[in-house]
């Protein structure tokens, strides 16, 4: 299936496909100031587009609907008080971490909290390194007490 990349000057860029089933289009736009919009259309009339915003938590919640690599939610060791659980936290356009590297977010310390994984694009960067830069719809998987993912979502949301 081919993606179409059309660039709208002035506003961002455009990525979208047709579907196999239906004289639709569906894609997003790639707004300039980060913004991410999810867009239907007809094949034959790109001017009758429908137009979704979406946050950039929302477009990581989207992509996991669609299939993109999800882990186990709870895991649980025999006799572990409390046990573990796993955070998928959204980086946001322009957000505190938005193209600045794992390290900089000194989450285990701060958190004691572990990154795990980071979604791009529906590929998987199982334990990425102190050096892995975070750009605007990563979805980082995060794994830690109920507190420590609360402590961890809070710092990739504000800092």
């Amino acid at each position: 299936m081919d993606i179409d990349v059309t660039p709208l000057p002035g506003i961002g860029v455009c990525k979208d496909f047709r579907l196999a089933q239906a004289r639709r289009r569906i894609g997003v736009v790639e707004h300039r100031d980060g913004t991410i919009d999810l867009i239907v259309s007809r094949v034959d009339d790109i001017d009758a587009t429908e137009s979704i915003p979406l946050s950039g938590s929302e477009v990581g919640v989207l992509a996991g609907l669609l299939g993109a690599p999800q882990l186990v939610e709870t895991a649980e060791a025999p006799g572990q008080v409390g046990g573990l659980s796993t955070g998928q936290f959204a980086i946001d356009r322009g957000g505190p971490f938005d193209g600045r590297t794992l390290a900089d977010t000194a989450l285990r310390t701060r958190t004691k909290a572990s990154i795990v994984a980071v979604v791009r694009g529906g590929e998987v960067t199982a334990s990425p390194t102190t050096d892995f830069t975070f750009v605007a719809g990563d979805l980082v998987v995060v794994v830690g007490t109920p507190d420590g993912l609360k402590k961890a979502r809070r710092l990739l949301a504000t800092g």
